[in-house]
């Protein structure tokens, strides 16, 4: 079964006019809070990592039809289900039925506002020398992947030039599937509107996208 992640909504004509909601105001209803809440608690423990939780809710099968919250709630089950974290008969409930699996570590109350403010590092020291340069031109990867990737959809197989080189980051196409963190360097490349969208695009529009360095080749 081929990797669909249905999150990848960047330059795709979508149904409907997009309506910003008012600045500041993060939650509608009380369980959103309960379920950020539960999702850092969870994240705390060391069962998954930040790059493994955005697969688990990209692949959603009902992510177009779900809040912002919900879509957080329905991953994080599926998340603690593939661990056996949670069990059906404990979610039908709506409460424990089981005896907790272990987990690594438990992040108390108190320590929250301290482990949200120090965040987590994700650079890494250099391993190999920067394969491009600023003022370098590039072509990013076109061919789809079978797994999560950062890479979005509406850049793929686009010239771009780079901008800036961030070092070297951990990889989260690979770390999103368990397979370490295989850094590599991160670098910004900015594409112009007319590589992107055509010559209709706006005068003077350009995008920056932070892309690995195995997204990219030389562009010819």
């Amino acid at each position: 079964m081929s990797y669909v992640s249905h999150a990848d909504l960047g330059g795709r004509a979508l149904p409907g006019a997009i309506v910003p909601e008012p600045e500041g105001e993060i939650f509608h209803a009380p369980w959103e809070a309960r379920a950020l809440a539960l999702t850092l608690a969870m994240g705390g423990t060391g069962s998954w990592n930040i790059d493994a939780s955005r697969s688990a809710r990209e692949t959603l099968p009902g992510y177009a039809r779900l809040s912002y919250y919900q879509i957080w709630l329905a991953a994080l089950e599926k998340l603690m289900g593939e661990r056996h974290q949670l069990l059906p008969d404990e979610l039908a409930a709506g409460q424990m039925l089981h005896a907790p699996q272990p987990v690594k570590r438990v992040l108390q109350a108190a320590d929250v506002p301290a482990a949200l403010a120090r965040g987590t590092a994700t650079e890494r020291p250099p391993t190999a020398p920067a394969r491009f340069a600023p003022g370098q031109r590039v072509r990013t990867r076109s061919a789809a992947v079978g797994h999560h990737t950062r890479l979005p959809g509406y850049v793929q197989g686009k010239v771009g030039t780079i901008e800036h080189l961030h070092g070297m980051h951990v990889f989260a196409d690979a770390h999103a599937q368990g397979l370490g963190e295989q850094p590599q360097w991160l670098y910004t490349v900015v594409f112009g509107g007319a590589a992107l969208w055509g010559e209709g695009a706006q005068p003077g529009l350009s995008v920056s996208v932070d892309a690995w360095e195995s997204y990219l080749e030389p562009a010819e």
